[in-house]
């Protein structure tokens, strides 16, 4: 049977599967390798247009006005959340993205306002809308795929399963980025026939969706409360439900802890990658293929983690383990960001900071959502996959508006744009360098509470799951 060896390759770096139970979860792999695979190929292109559209140094405002329009639309998603069968969701949200996608890909053809005009300029609204468009979807999508996975898995099943689905996420990562951001250099062709590919990606979520539903048993669709476990009293839902859960758990107050500590640090490192980019590669499509071929480096790191057995530290040494290990690796990053600041180690570092979340801390983070509620699943995993993550951008890109400030104290000729992208990085550009240095400072003292945090997560999570009791 084709499956027996997969099964045993399974078993020796996750764990045993039962065949149902494997099925659930390759299956769930597949649909997350398609969420992937089009996020990581729109992801270097929210970069990459936004530049070309607006200007690279309006990054950390783009950060700031997806976080103002992000609210809104998690209000929507917990409303849905309330009318709509979890699967149903899928489909909504899936045909909205699909034909938005279809609507930004017809002004990015239009010579007007669109990709041919090559004037970049924070008056031109399509790369603002495009920015926040991508945003979003990374964030609403995902947040939609783990509710569902969390919701139909118990934690011992999610200990090998979750970090499975990760792995087969990460093909859709590789292969996305790597095929369709070199088609514009390949056949010079518009970026934009690469945002029309990936609205018909969008839409095929839906029949996968569908074929999942109808391939896994009933008995494998049944998560940690279901199974029995201690129910906290029913809260009449609210559309803000989510939102005053989370402060009024300090359970929850944590996991957003996490979250925002590592987003914060990371939305920094790349926003220094990206301005470094976009000085020393100025062709568009040649641009895109470099932003590209980091977005395949990323998930195929993430993809050898995994395959090599990273999540054996999880299910052996624990979750309170994996978790403090991310502070300490981050630790490390910080180092590399101070004292080798230059292209090739800040492509390096946004690799492996970016392997090692997906493969050792996503899937150990995610797990944490087991011990709760339905409401705390879906409503406020939204909220802080969404409107926290996108929170804790909006500081790290406080932070990076500083440097504009920075550079201004090497002399009045570095008001001009210009002349501040020709000459940033060099001997000159003093300010720089000092806005790195107080960035790293400060992250070292955001790394040593996020050790604390990680602990009480970690021990409180056990501690639940032990005793067969919801935490919030």
């Amino acid at each position: 049977m084709l499956l027996e060896p997969v099964k045993n390759l399974f078993k020796w770096i996750f764990g045993e599967f039962e065949p149902e139970e494997l099925k659930k979860f390759i299956l769930l792999g597949i649909i997350f390798a398609l969420i992937i695979g089009i996020y990581w190929t729109l992801r270097p292109m929210k970069d990459s247009l936004f530049q070309d559209i607006v200007g690279a140094t309006y990054q950390p405002r783009a950060k700031w006005l997806s976080l103002v329009v992000v609210f809104p639309l998690v209000i929507i998603y917990s409303k849905l959340v309330e009318m709509l069968p979890r699967h149903v969701l899928f489909y909504v949200l899936s045909a909205a993205y699909g034909t938005v996608a279809l609507l930004l890909t017809w002004f990015m053809f239009d010579p007007q306002v669109g990709l041919a005009n090559l004037n970049a300029d924070p008056s031109r609204i399509l790369g603002w809308v495009w920015y926040v468009f991508v945003e979003s979807f990374g964030s609403l999508i995902i947040a939609l795929f783990w509710a569902f996975a969390t919701d139909i898995t118990v934690a011992e099943s999610a200990k090998k399963g979750f970090s499975l689905v990760v792995m087969l996420g990460q093909i859709g990562g590789m292969a996305g980025p790597f095929f369709l951001t070199k088609i514009p250099m390949m056949y010079n062709i518009s970026n934009a026939y690469v945002i029309l590919i990936c609205a018909g990606l969008i839409f095929l979520i839906i029949p996968l969706v569908k074929f999942f539903l109808t391939q896994v048993p009933k008995e494998q669709m049944v998560g940690f409360s279901e199974k029995g476990h201690a129910k906290q009293e029913e809260v009449e839902p609210g559309f803000l439900e989510g939102l005053r859960l989370i402060f009024s758990q300090p359970y929850l107050l944590g996991i957003v802890g996490i979250i925002s500590f590592y987003e914060i640090i990371v939305t920094v490192f790349d926003y220094y990658f990206k301005v470094m980019v976009d000085v020393q590669v100025p062709d568009k499509a040649i641009k895109l293929a470099y932003l590209g071929d980091y977005a395949t480096y990323a998930n195929t790191a993430t993809f050898l983690c995994l395959l090599f057995g990273i999540s054996n530290i999880q299910r052996k040494l624990g979750l309170t383990t994996a978790l403090t290990l991310m502070p300490l690796m981050v630790a490390v990053a910080v180092g590399v960001f101070k004292f080798y600041t230059a292209l090739q180690p800040l492509f390096w570092l946004m690799v492996a900071s970016k392997a090692v979340n997906y493969a050792l801390n996503s899937p150990t983070q995610k797990q944490l959502y087991i011990p709760t509620t339905k409401d705390v699943r879906y409503k406020s995993q939204a909220w802080i996959e969404t409107f926290g993550s996108r929170g804790s951008k909006a500081v790290g890109s406080g932070i990076n508006d500083l440097h504009k400030n920075a550079l201004l104290t090497n002399g009045p000729d570095w008001a001009s744009r210009d002349f501040a992208k020709a000459h940033m990085f060099t001997g000159a550009d003093k300010g720089t360098f000092w806005h790195i240095a107080l960035s790293s400072y400060l992250f070292l003292g955001i790394i040593g509470f996020w050790v604390f945090v990680a602990l009480y997560l970690g021990r409180t999570y056990q501690k639940h799951v032990d005793e067969n009791k919801v935490v919030c």
